[in-house]
């Protein structure tokens, strides 16, 4: 906020004239005039008017996601010369992505804690890694000719990106260079996931809720928990298409995939690893959910019952029940081991496009059309 100055500047006992800008100076709106009482809600409620409601309520170091740009926002509050308390919001927007954002992964916990980068995915066709601190984006990604529709930061530091130009690419983290290419769907790559995707989402953290006095002993135990579940074997990697069909890869062992694996009838929506790496699970729009083997992807059980095309599936922390989200309003819950359902969920008036199971095993959320977000206990 800078406070208008000369000819124009009328102060009474109880008004002061001001002028909201960037921080380039750009207005946010014309001069007003502020009552010299005005507190942070009052101010709050201005700007949330200038720009159009953008949010309810601001809070301090508050990052907000603006048509595939990131703002910055950071409340200030210094004694301005009138010997009154004037809030100044700054806003460091960020040059970034050209269409929207698709995917965001961070990197894990394991390679750099606390966690300081992050990769967004972009319909604009680049992958870009981003610097918490300087705000900055350090590296972009470019090589795909269509949009990128999925990214996933690997536990070998690598990032993947799948794209509607039918193929996977692998990007070295430290200058951005493409060091492989994974070909053989012949449509879109909708959904990509990690053998290893468990330990990297929850890093150091496990169900005992244990607590670190560093971020060096955070990073020594996310490491012991990866190479663990890692074991002797690359980590593997599968994808799901709009050609119905899923890969399973070996990225850092060949270019070529170690597994085509067949069998749904429409397109592949979502894929996932369970927490263990035993098994992967495909959502397709042929309204059914497949498990298959996570070693060697062979087919294992189809699991049928919703009545439309399934969006998303989520599992439980000890990989022994599945979760699926779909059109027909419904949320399964599916047995790994009797391979049958185990329980319905309904609740929602409309499509569940969204399911997830929280790290800890022990609620499940889910989102969709109907603009409800559920919660569900065990």
């Amino acid at each position: 906020m800078e406070v208008v100055e000369g000819e124009e500047q009328r102060e009474t006992s109880n008004k002061v004239m001001c002028l909201l800008t960037d921080p380039e100076g750009t207005p946010l709106g014309v001069p007003m005039y502020l009552p010299q009482i005005a507190g942070p809600q009052q101010l709050q409620q201005m700007v949330n008017q200038l720009l159009n409601n953008v949010t309810l309520k601001l809070y301090f170091q508050l990052p907000l996601v603006l048509m595939g740009d990131i703002w910055q926002v950071v409340l200030v509050i210094p004694q301005s010369e009138f010997g009154i308390l004037i809030p100044r919001h700054h806003y460091s927007h960020v040059q970034g992505h050209k269409k929207w954002i698709t995917g965001i992964s961070w990197e894990p916990a394991h390679l750099n804690a606390p966690c300081r980068r992050f990769v967004s995915a972009s319909k604009d066709g680049d992958a870009r890694i981003w610097d918490i601190v300087t705000k900055k984006c350090v590296i972009c990604l470019s090589g795909h000719t269509l949009a990128i529709t999925c990214v996933k930061w690997g536990g070998d530091g690598v990032i993947y990106t799948g794209s509607q130009d039918c193929t996977i690419k692998v990007w070295e983290t430290s200058q951005g260079k493409l060091i492989r290419e994974l070909k053989g769907h012949g449509h879109w790559v909708n959904s990509l996931a990690l053998s290893t995707e468990y330990v990297l989402r929850t890093g150091a953290f496990d169900h005992t809720g244990k607590q670190y006095s560093s971020p060096e002993e955070m990073k020594k135990v996310a490491l012991e928990r990866y190479n663990k579940m890692k074991g002797n074997a690359p980590e593997r990697l599968v994808s799901g298409s709009d050609d119905f069909t899923m890969f399973l890869w070996e990225p850092f062992v060949s270019k070529h995939p170690k597994t085509r694996m067949t069998g749904h009838q429409q397109l592949v929506n979502h894929v996932y690893f369970s927490p263990d790496g035993q098994w992967v699970a495909s959502a397709s729009f042929d309204k059914s959910v497949k498990l298959w083997n996570g070693a060697t992807g062979k087919f294992v059980a189809a699991f049928r019952g919703h009545v439309g095309p399934v969006y998303q599936i989520s599992w439980s922390a000890d990989s022994r029940l599945l979760l699926s989200g779909s059109k027909d309003s419904t949320l399964k819950v599916w047995d790994i081991r009797t391979q049958k359902l185990k329980q319905d969920l309904p609740g929602h008036e409309d499509e569940v496009y969204a399911v997830d199971w929280s790290p800890d095993g022990e609620k499940v959320a889910s989102g969709g059309k109907d603009r409800v977000l559920k919660l569900w206990m065990g």
